[in-house]
């Protein structure tokens, strides 16, 4: 018989970039009995998550909130907005905007497909110099949208969006800005609203905290005109229909009731402790993470340290070393799981994540599991990172958090 609590004494440490550990808060709240989906508490429940998530994109806009998977949330973005044939600007930063660009094809757009060279578009952020020269060239704005990765999963580099849209200002084009923060939101800064992106992407399972099965579009108001003339084939995905019935607490069909129950704790438990607090706690634990890293004397896949992500470190095993063989070894000695290496990366690194419910000895145990891996798999360290990032936690110490009186 198949069992799926195989996992031996302890717990499994779960340090991939996303489906990230679920609190026990929430799996808690997501065993509450199913309601009536078209009942009053229902209602209630549904203009809560609505307002609540507003707050964690920073905006004004509805959110719309899909039963699917963040490639879903990619579609709805894509599908709402443009016509087939439409010229779409996609920068390429890593495996998953290459996953979207693959989607814009297969659905009868015209991606193109910009970015650095070779592996080194891999290891850096968005270039927004190269989008606003080629949309000062696209004088007919032939270009309909301009779709980036905030946080690309699949290298650790989180992308200036706020650079993005001065350089689609600066070229004075009139494409749609759309950025896929499915790994940043909740963990990494963002700011809808600010940033004037038209169309943000995102989804449960990173720093939500939540299992597979919800994501999201934040749309401004010129997306929504956008969608009026769009002609795309849309059901499942179309905004107006939702937004509308969302204004009651409602949605167009069966939603995911138990997850949205999940989606009302993470809201709870994120805007409690605070925004700031824990976009600064992801720092601080990304920063200890590659204080680690350093010590060993391994290389980060990023290579631009002004765009280090605090999600997830992507940590290059040396020449000859198969990446995946060492994530093998540390799953079948330690119970841990990290996160492979994608695409250009294959083999060639293992990503760290510190995202969502991770503190202090969270990562600590990590990397523990992470440093006798390496030494067991004989890759020969400079030094010991367990003691470089025990070290900078100690010297960077964090606010006690604020516990409810006894």
């Amino acid at each position: 018989m198949l069992k799926f609590d195989f996992h031996p004494a302890g717990r499994h440490f779960l340090q991939i970039p996303g489906p990230s550990p679920v609190p026990d808060r929430i799996l808690r709240a997501m065993s509450y009995p199913t309601i009536d989906h078209r009942g009053p508490e229902f209602g209630a429940l549904g203009l809560k998550v609505l307002d609540g998530i507003k707050k964690i994109f920073k905006t004004s806009q509805p959110v719309v909130i899909y039963p699917a998977s963040g490639t879903g949330a990619w579609e709805a973005a894509l599908c709402n907005t443009l016509s087939p044939g439409d010229t779409v600007l996609m920068y390429e930063t890593g495996h998953f905007a290459t996953l979207w660009k693959k989607m814009a094809e297969n659905l009868g757009l015209k991606p193109e497909f910009l970015g650095l060279p070779g592996i080194e578009g891999w290891r850096r952020g968005v270039q927004a110099d190269m989008i606003e020269k080629r949309l000062r060239d696209d004088t007919q704005h032939a270009i309909k949208a301009v779709c980036v990765v905030h946080n690309e999963t699949s290298t650790g580099v989180t992308s200036d969006i706020a650079a993005v849209r001065r350089a689609i200002d600066a070229a004075k084009h009139s494409a749609l800005l759309m950025v896929d923060t499915i790994s940043g939101l909740a963990s990494a800064d963002y700011r809808h609203d600010e940033w004037g992106v038209d169309v943000t992407v995102s989804g449960s399972q990173k720093g939500l905290m939540l299992p597979p099965g919800i994501s999201f579009n934040a749309v401004s108001e010129k997306a929504r005109e956008a969608s009026k003339r769009a002609t795309l084939p849309r059901a499942f995905w179309e905004w107006s229909d939702i937004i509308e019935m969302n204004k009651d607490g409602y949605w167009p069909y069966t939603p995911n009731t138990n997850l949205l129950y999940g989606l009302s704790e993470a809201l709870d438990m994120i805007l409690g402790e605070g925004l700031d607090n824990v976009f600064a706690r992801h720092q601080r634990l990304a920063a200890a993470c590659r204080a680690a890293v350093a010590a060993w004397g391994l290389e980060i896949q990023c290579a631009d340290a002004a765009v280090y992500s605090p999600v997830l470190t992507g940590v290059m095993t040396p020449e000859g070393v198969d990446a995946d063989a060492v994530r093998k070894l540390i799953y079948e000695h330690f119970d841990m799981s990290l996160g492979t290496g994608l695409g250009k990366l294959k083999g060639r690194m293992f990503r760290i994540g510190h995202l969502g419910d991770c503190n202090d000895l969270t990562l600590m145990a990590a990397l523990t599991g992470c440093e006798m891996g390496l030494k067991l798999s004989g890759i020969e360290l400079k030094g010991s990172g367990v003691a470089a990032a025990m070290e900078y936690l100690t010297s960077h110490v964090a606010k006690p958090a604020l516990k409810a009186a006894a």
